[in-house]
């Protein structure tokens, strides 16, 4: 029969820990009951001895397995496997709320979301917080177990939802929260999708130009007796760098790419001047910015509507801002209202909210109506992000196939110089030799 490690609470609150055999892990939970205890977390000991004795004994560990049947090998590739996308989330969300809100119990509607669930991390995932429920745990308790999955948002959320005593509620504006979110995301997505892909083929016939085409030139231009242009020549050398060092020239841009990125998301200095230069950027930087305060109003209103308390809910607003500028604003208006101080003075200081906003969040703190104009604020700007991207999807395909004509016509233009200055020079010396 298997055995079970259990940590479990007495009535005084008193930590207890013990091994129980039982035929399953319900099971175990049910003789722990038994013994007047409140179990808090109960896990198979035989599942766990094997890998701690892997660990100690290295390559014996392995050769033992070998000979005792066929090894069970776990393979985690980072990005492929222990992840749940936030869509799928969103649609858990949404599912629980409607159960909650029909009138199933939590624990059930969890055991039944996660007999239908698909992905597999999340099916895991609901049957470890059924467990923790069944265990004694409340819900929040229960998800922040899972900090990956399930942030700080959501998590408090849940928490304060618990306190008021709806959940339910809470959980219909998570769902709504993360859909339109999403929403926001994908929209933002499909209009720089054209100017990525744009970019892409103009580096792919760049490449090819530069290392097919141009170095055919190169033995025409060889035969003729005179000086090639500065811009040809310009054009001959690029391409002879690309040629003959192609490996070289992509690892350089990979690495340049790479210490980019470090510096922008390692260090301090570089993650504010970056996230600064994104906020003013033309013309992506207007829909950065008002996505950035949609985000900031619609977490921050969600928040205080479902009962967290506005310091929590500025802490928690600071840590998923997405950006360092908007961070740093935020961090002032929680140090102001730490201080008995209002909101508003701290946003308009911070020179990134408009004074359209900054105007109805002190409409809002002074009519007592704050969540409300939070969220009114949140609409009005997802339509502004909507029209941001359009404007922007209209502006940027012009100036891509701009771009992408300059590169490609810069190059054949470097080409052709020598042969008209050729035609030139024939033409030049045909009239000399007619008036002779």
């Amino acid at each position: 029969m298997p055995k079970f490690d259990y940590v479990a609470l007495d009535n005084r609150g008193k930590e207890t820990k013990g091994s129980i055999e039982a035929a399953s892990q319900n099971e175990a939970i049910g003789r722990v009951k038994e013994m007047q205890l409140f179990p808090t977390k109960i896990v198979e000991a035989e599942k766990v001895q094997p890998k701690a004795a892997a660990k100690a004994k290295g390559k014996p560990a392995a050769k033992a397995g070998k000979k005792g049947g066929a090894m069970n090998i776990e393979i985690k590739i980072p990005g492929l496997t222990g992840g749940v996308k936030p869509k799928v989330l969103t649609t858990f969300t949404r599912q629980l709320a409607t159960l909650v809100d029909a009138g199933l119990p939590l624990l059930r509607g969890l055991r039944v979301l996660e007999k239908q669930e698909r992905n597999a991390t999340l099916k895991r995932i609901l049957g470890e917080l059924a467990l923790a429920i069944e265990g004694g745990s409340t819900f929040s308790e229960a998800l922040a177990q899972h900090p990956k999955v399930f942030n700080k948002l959501f998590i408090n959320m849940v928490k304060a939802g618990e306190l008021g005593g709806v959940l339910e509620v809470v959980l219909k504006r998570l769902a709504e929260f993360s859909e339109k979110a999403q929403k926001i995301k994908g929209k933002v997505k499909a209009a720089l999708f054209y100017p990525v892909a744009v970019l892409i083929v103009a580096v792919g016939i760049m490449i090819l130009l530069l290392t097919f085409v141009v170095p055919r030139f190169r033995d025409v231009f060889n035969g003729m007796g005179f000086a090639l242009p500065t811009f040809t020549l310009i054009v001959l050398n690029i391409s002879d760098i690309v040629k003959n060092n192609i490996l070289a020239t992509l690892g350089a841009v990979a690495v340049a790419v790479i210490i980019f990125l470090i510096i922008i998301n390692k260090t301090k200095t570089g993650r504010h001047i970056w996230d600064k230069v994104k906020l003013k950027l033309p013309p992506v930087g207007g829909v950065i910015t008002k996505v950035s305060i949609s985000r900031f109003t619609r977490t921050l209103g969600t928040l205080v509507s479902s009962g967290v308390p506005i310091l929590q809910a500025l802490t928690i607003v600071r840590e998923t801002a997405g950006n360092v500028i908007i961070s740093n604003a935020v961090t002032k208006v929680h140090e102001s209202v730490k201080e008995g101080e209002t909101i508003t003075a701290p946003l308009e200081s911070s020179g990134v909210f408009p004074p359209m906003v900054v105007s109805m969040v002190d409409v809002g703190e002074q009519t007592g109506a704050l969540p409300e104009m939070l969220l009114k604020i949140a609409e009005n700007y997802d339509e502004e992000v909507d029209n941001a991207v359009s404007a922007m999807t209209s502006l940027l395909e012009p100036i891509m196939i701009v771009f992408l004509a300059l590169i490609v016509g810069s190059i054949v233009i470097a080409m052709f110089l020598p042969l008209i200055k050729m035609i030139q020079n024939m033409s030049g010396g045909g009239d000399g030799g007619g008036g002779e």
